[in-house]
């Protein structure tokens, strides 16, 4: 019985990998994430964001072992990328925010190697991320904003330094890990002002509070009173509250006051903050510089979207304004 013959003629996946053998460079996975977090050290990046890096190029590699494909990266080749997005479309069933934040990291990863010479050819150069519909931004309404408020216990320590987290987020926007590197220090009472130094972009900026938040933050601070550490929200122990610890008090106030049909997040306050500051009268440029956009593009998303002049004015040239109907 004849026994079914191979193809003698390479396909182009079989002839670039032939063609990259034969230039004899090799460049292991674990040794270039070695020398990219290296690098990310050298660049002074987050720990936040060498910790995702990290995180997500290890997921690429699980998937090169799954698919026993080679772990010299000089030889993966941009149908590998495509596979692995089909990996995670059909098989992990994965959302295309999650796919596009992973693809952001391993097209780093492969920049850094391209530029310096470490790999022949770049599979991410120019690779597009997948379309995402916009989804709806989430905020709380007022009702649900004043039952979270409500949760803490402030007869407790815990509850009003909680009470005082969830206060700054309102007040301020910050994110999450700009307000988690909050010292005692960057709290400037008497300016009226939060002195933000853990930024996204790298780009300290000083962000303003009012009376009530002022007040509170006072309170607060007298019943912290002197710890070892410096940041400005502790535990009972009177350690650091770590970033996942402050993330989850929104949940879990959120669910002790009962609030449902939206995630309850510090995101969803930041975006609560931007949401009730335009609906005020904020102008782009004052949000921009408080939330700390490099760009106008996400401060216009939030104008579009909750901005009332446009409904104020849509009163006056309604086309069914004249109609007898």
């Amino acid at each position: 019985m004849r026994k079914n013959r191979r193809d003698n003629r390479l396909s182009p996946y079989e002839i670039e990998t032939v063609e990259r053998t034969l230039k004899g460079t090799e460049i292991s996975f674990d040794v270039a994430l070695q020398k990219f977090l290296a690098d990310g050290e050298r660049k002074a990046l987050r720990e936040f964001t060498l910790h995702y890096y990290q995180k997500e190029c290890e997921d690429f590699r699980r998937y090169l072992v799954r698919f026993e494909k080679s772990l010299d990266l000089n030889l993966v080749v941009r149908k590998d990328i495509d596979d692995y997005i089909d990996d995670m479309k059909h098989e992990r069933q994965l959302k295309v925010g999650t796919i596009n934040t992973k693809l952001r990291a391993i097209r780093t990863l492969f920049n850094f190697l391209d530029d310096g010479k470490y790999i022949d050819n770049n599979p991410m150069r120019k690779y597009p991320l997948l379309k995402d519909r916009k989804a709806n931004i989430e905020t709380f309404n007022l009702t649900q904003l004043k039952k979270l408020l409500n949760s803490p216990d402030l007869r407790t320590f815990t509850g009003q330094r909680d009470y005082t987290y969830l206060l700054l987020l309102v007040e301020t926007g910050l994110r999450l890990n700009e307000v988690a590197g909050v010292l005692v220090e960057d709290v400037k009472l008497s300016e009226g002002q939060i002195f933000v130094r853990n930024t996204k972009n790298h780009l300290h900026r000083y962000v303003p509070i009012q009376s009530k938040m002022k007040e509170q933050l006072s309170r607060y601070l007298k019943i912290r009173g002197t710890c070892e550490t410096g940041h400005l929200f502790v535990t009972i122990d009177e350690t650091r509250m770590t970033r996942n610890a402050l993330q989850r008090l929104v949940a879990i106030h959120g669910k002790r006051a009962g609030i449902k049909g939206v995630r309850c997040s510090p995101h969803t306050l930041r975006h609560t903050f931007a949401k009730l500051s335009v609906m005020n009268g904020a102008g782009i440029f004052e949000l921009q510089k408080i939330l700390g956009h490099s760009s106008m593009e996400m401060v216009r998303v939030y104008v579009n979207l909750f901005s009332s002049e446009v409904s104020e004015k849509h009163k006056s040239f309604s086309p069914l304004k004249d109609l007898d109907i």
